[in-house]
């Protein structure tokens, strides 16, 4: 049985490029060079079985990498490739490595380890601790969708604005943007058409933003950033169901009568 590292051991050192892995390509997207005026090139974000997540750049159109542009979601093991420190600007992920791929990575596709929805909320953030020096890395989240407003026709391109809330009324405010908000109005018009008084939205790889304001700290909000971002209506996830007992619970008629009474 083949060895592999995980993402969360990886650590610097450019004279190691033995490094084994098997992830799952979270997302995927590609960019330009505007100093050499050439591309496209990919950025990868790589998720292991443990759910920690690593970036990962070709930038050049390497053999093994043609048409792995086009197979996101897929579980793939990767070979011999180079880490390096991530920059400080914005990280699409929260590791301090990242890692390039050059001529001599060798990639393959494989089974998936699990039919699992993949989701991994070990650093999911509460809507009270979100703060603005979140604003170096993306978040996870999930909360009930309410005050929903459509701009899909605004000059600056279409998005979908909404605030999500807890379990606790803390809430605040997200902005989905381009073609991923006719596709935020189209599921959450599904789950209206299917009768869903109550939908929980989890909210994968959002970007926190802000406004300065001269009367008190920073007003902040999320935003889809890039084209990694992802959300899912009411998956059916341990964690989501959790959150939904959390939401019962909280609720003052059924700390009165029980769950029961809601069936």
């Amino acid at each position: 049985m083949a060895e592999y590292d995980k993402l969360s051991e990886v650590t610097y050192n450019p004279k190691v490029r033995s490094w084994r892995f098997r992830v799952k390509l979270h997302r995927i997207y590609p960019f330009y060079s505007y100093v050499t005026n050439s591309g496209p090139y990919y950025n990868y974000i790589l998720a292991d079985e443990d759910g920690y997540k690593m970036e990962m750049t070709t930038y050049g159109d390497y053999e093994n990498f043609r048409g792995l542009e086009r197979e996101e979601g897929r579980w793939v093991e990767i070979f011999v490739v180079e880490v390096e420190r991530a920059t400080p600007c914005f990280q699409p992920t929260s590791s301090p490595f990242r890692l390039n791929a050059t001529r001599c990575t060798q990639v393959r596709i494989i089974g998936p380890l699990n039919n699992r929805l993949f989701f991994d909320f070990k650093s999911i953030h509460a809507i009270p601790r979100m703060h603005w020096r979140d604003l170096r890395y993306p978040i996870d989240t999930m909360g009930v969708v309410f005050n929903t407003e459509a701009h899909l026709d605004a000059p600056t391109g279409p998005r979908m604005e909404f605030y999500i809330s807890d379990n606790i009324d803390h809430q605040i405010k997200c902005v989905v943007t381009g073609d991923q908000a006719y596709a935020f109005r189209d599921g959450l018009d599904h789950m209206s058409a299917e009768g869903r008084r109550q939908v929980i939205v989890v909210l994968k790889m959002w970007r926190v933003w802000k406004s300065m304001s001269y009367f008190g700290p920073p007003d902040i909000w999320l935003e889809t950033e890039g084209g990694f971002a992802d959300f899912r209506f009411n998956p059916r996830l341990p964690e989501v169901e959790e959150f939904r007992q959390s939401l019962l619970n909280s609720d003052t008629y059924v700390q009165k009568y029980g769950v029961e009474g809601l069936m």
